[in-house]
């Protein structure tokens, strides 16, 4: 079943909840707590829940551990992808140092940069390779995500080489909008698009209080 991009978005929100909630001993939870813990309407909590399988109990709710346990299995948290990342600048460098990422399911295996003083060094134990390197490399470590950090006037030729190599999804931390050949995945993430979206709410409560 392909859920509405919303409801994906909103899910791990619920996981993370339910972990903390694990993690203080709670055995049950409504959809009202929930809802509450992650600003989300309760009846939105509970149809998005519906559409991986998953109901409540009445007057007891859902069981913290399983429905966790569903969560993490359905958003694919549980399987181990091996990625790699292009542009191993700040923003590259940062994420090589996020531990966290293995944590739900992406492995960080390799970099690659154009940068000569760059390649052969290690980030938090990942190596960095010349981006010559790629269709190598790729197949060595059997690498199926890309992330795509580079400067935005070098964003389609690396996507263009991610594919050519064997890289079926890409992640797009730039502002560039990739074209890619059909069966690719593409998940934009740009920093600079959801920064104008705060700066633009700020300006709006300035104006408010004005």
């Amino acid at each position: 079943m392909i859920l509405p991009e919303p409801t994906l978005r909103r899910l791990p929100w619920y996981l993370a909840h339910l972990k903390l909630m694990g993690d203080s001993g709670a055995e049950y939870v409504s959809s009202t707590q929930i809802a509450a813990a992650t600003n989300v309407d309760a009846s939105q909590v509970a149809k998005d829940l519906s559409f991986i399988g998953i109901s409540g109990k009445t007057r007891v709710g859902y069981e913290v551990k399983s429905l966790a346990a569903a969560l993490e299995d359905f958003l694919g948290f549980t399987s181990t992808h091996n990625a790699c990342i292009f542009g191993v600048g700040s923003l590259g460098g940062a994420l090589l140092q996020d531990t966290g990422l293995e944590q739900y399911g992406m492995k960080l295996v390799a970099g690659f940069d154009v940068r000569k003083d760059m390649i052969g060094r290690r980030i938090n134990g990942i190596p960095i390779y010349d981006v010559a390197d790629f269709a190598k490399v790729q197949r060595e470590k059997k690498i199926n995500i890309g992330i795509l950090t580079v400067p935005v006037e070098r964003a389609q030729a690396t996507a263009d080489l991610m594919t050519a190599g064997g890289i079926k999804a890409i992640w797009n931390f730039t502002p560039y909008r990739i074209r890619v050949a059909k069966g690719i995945v593409v998940q934009n993430t740009s920093i600079y698009a959801h920064l104008a979206v705060m700066f633009n709410r700020l300006n709006e409560l300035n104006r408010d209080a004005e």
